[in-house]
């Protein structure tokens, strides 16, 4: 799956099923809503009430129309004519239990707002909590992505759909078997012609559905290549412009866009066509209720309000069920959304080894490897018997082509990955000893990916001692040899680092992470590819911050460029997971074995690229 400059992560998907919609769906209502059962007993009771009030409502008003009607029919027969008093008496009541419905409707709303809310709440401080504990290696195997949209997409679907699904197919089915009572209580004749029609309206959605489908499916797949591609070349576009690749990339994109054009006009054309072959079979239906209910009227079986009522309640007939097979869509897309969060929050937590009585008040900086051996994966081992002791305030260089392993042992001195076998002591302890929060706090890192987030110069520097106070930060900058440049900022170091700042160039976001590191003044540094991505006049500054950064201090550097490891106290040279060679520049030259020819090619490189 490419990264950043691929475009893919982010793209939009066609909904997915969920795995075990039944188990999933128990799981959100048992150990979640559960908790919020008297709510959700007041969101169905109140939702059952508003319900009942409004499909009363027609028979009532077709009492009115047949006051009317019998009212005209007395004042044409010499009579006294429409009774106004008993139409208003109607009215009144009419209103009182709209007004109340609506009541009803606002309480079961408002209390299932506030349990989809609340879950919410609930869910993403659980996520929170859960991704500190989880280990390096589920990040290793999903994309920022994948995490970022289990966190924010599953998150906000759970929350709308359980808002909306819940309270629409309570209303759905009471309205449904509301309206089939009032039907049948005004003509049992008329209530099976309504019938009638829904098998074949049954029909139709079925095989419209079925065809428009497939085309919503595809549209949804060329949106996300769409999408992708635009973001794509919008990341990249100097890559495009040096190749001239313009027409080529606009001739992908009209190709990705022709096809989501037809895909997106058949998917649309046929949903479009259920709205009005839904709305020929109900007028078929109506003709059908007008012509048997105008018979039964003539034949004084029903009154011609009751054929208004009948009329209204067939219209409101279908509306339920066609709500119904709206919400089913959307309950599949909860409970999926539901299931992925689900599988976040029960993955294998990291393993907590830390015994009471370690800390790292008073470490030293003393590191053995004794032994180790790892693998990211059970049956590939990368590290194979690694011994090294390392006294503290040394130099430590670890050098090796790409694949050597070097990161790899970083990884295991922080406890990213714990050792396959064999132990790290850190001061005689073993580091599974140590919690891993204590543990990192020994510990600073400078990497070659500059990490600042969106804040103040100050706020990025202090991020390693929230505590510090401003002259610990001045005199950190100063060391770093960053201190001159902030002061030539609008506002020093209040000045505000975000994307849109391009008046700090890489080596200085470089100073202010080293400035970070020296503030929060760790036993043992790890410097990984420091300088690796910086130009040489940079390189020097940034060199003598770091020297600054690790007086006194157990030094870990990892490094392409061997010409900044020669006054190293150690070189560990790596190759296949193994210390291959050790010992200081002039010992490792002398012997002319690995590390020698990886100097050597350097050297010769860069002869080559002088000449």
């Amino acid at each position: 799956m490419p990264g950043p400059m691929g475009g893919r992560r982010g793209t939009m998907q066609p909904p997915q099923k969920a795995k075990n919609f039944k188990k999933t769906t128990s799981k959100l209502f048992k150990d979640y809503l559960a908790k919020y059962r008297i709510a959700v007993i007041i969101v169905f009771i109140f939702a059952i009430g508003s319900t009942i009030f409004t499909i009363v409502g027609p028979k009532i008003l077709g009492n009115a129309t047949t006051e009317v009607f019998e009212g005209l029919v007395r004042k044409m027969s010499g009579g006294n004519g429409i009774d106004f008093e008993k139409i208003a008496q109607i009215a009144i009541t009419l209103l009182s239990l709209y007004i109340i419905s609506a009541i009803f409707s606002f309480i079961q709303g408002f209390t299932m707002t506030g349990i989809s809310q609340k879950l919410t709440y609930k869910l993403r401080n659980d996520i929170a909590k859960k991704i500190n504990k989880l280990p390096m290696k589920y990040f290793d195997k999903k994309t920022n992505g994948e995490v970022l949209s289990i966190i924010t997409n599953d998150i906000d679907t759970l929350s709308m759909n359980l808002n909306q699904s819940i309270t629409q197919l309570i209303t759905a089915i009471c309205t449904i078997i509301g309206i089939l009572i009032m039907m049948f209580s005004i003509s049992w004749k008329m209530t099976l012609i309504s019938l009638i029609i829904l098998p074949i309206s049954a029909v139709v959605v079925k095989v419209i559905v079925g065809k428009s489908q497939k085309y919503f499916q595809k549209q949804q797949e060329y949106l996300g290549h769409v999408n992708g591609q635009v973001e794509e070349v919008y990341s990249g576009l100097n890559i495009v412009k040096v190749f001239n690749a313009e027409e080529k990339v606009i001739k992908e994109f009209e190709k990705a866009n022709g096809e989501l054009y037809k895909s997106g006009w058949r998917s649309q054309f046929l949903s479009g066509l259920m709205h009005p072959v839904m709305n020929f079979i109900s007028n078929i239906g109506y003709v059908g209720v007008a012509v048997v209910g105008g018979y039964l009227a003539i034949n004084g079986t029903i009154t011609v309000g009751n054929i208004q009522s009948f009329i209204q309640y067939n219209k409101q007939f279908t509306q339920p069920i066609n709500q119904i097979a709206q919400i089913s869509s959307m309950l599949q897309s909860m409970i999926a959304a539901a299931e992925r969060i689900f599988e976040f929050l029960e993955e294998d937590e990291e393993e907590d080894t830390s015994k009471a009585e370690t800390n790292i008040s008073n470490i030293e900086g003393n590191i053995q490897f004794k032994s180790v051996k790892f693998g990211y994966e059970p049956d590939v081992t990368i590290i194979n018997n690694f011994n090294a002791n390392i006294k503290e305030g040394q130099k430590i260089a670890i050098v090796g082509p790409t694949g050597a392993g070097k990161t790899t042992m970083v990884k295991l001195l922080m406890r990213f990955y714990d050792v396959t076998s064999g132990e790290i002591l850190l001061d005689n302890k073993n580091i599974k000893d140590f919690k891993r929060g204590e543990l990192r706090k020994a510990f600073g890192m400078v990497l070659q990916d500059t990490w600042l987030f969106g804040g103040t110069i100050k706020d990025n520097i202090k991020y390693g001692k929230e505590d510090a106070t401003d002259d610990e930060v001045i005199e950190a900058a100063k060391a770093a040899h960053v201190h001159h440049f902030i002061k030539t900022l609008p506002n020093g170091y209040n000045s505000i680092i975000n994307e849109e700042s391009t008046n700090i160039s890489a080596g200085q976001k470089q100073l202010l992470t080293i400035a970070r590191v020296i503030l929060a003044n760790p036993k043992v540094l790890i410097l990984d590819e420091a300088t690796s991505s910086i130009d040489t006049r940079t390189e020097i500054q940034i060199q003598s911050a770091m020297d600054n950064l690790m007086k006194g201090r157990t030094s870990f550097i990892i490094a392409h460029r061997l010409s900044t490891i020669k006054n190293a106290d150690l070189i560990l040279v790596m190759n296949h997971g193994d210390i291959v060679e050790q010992g200081n520049h002039e010992e490792l030259l002398e012997k002319e074995g690995f590390y020698a020819e990886l100097y050597n090619s350097q050297f010769e490189d860069c002869i080559d690229e002088i000449g």
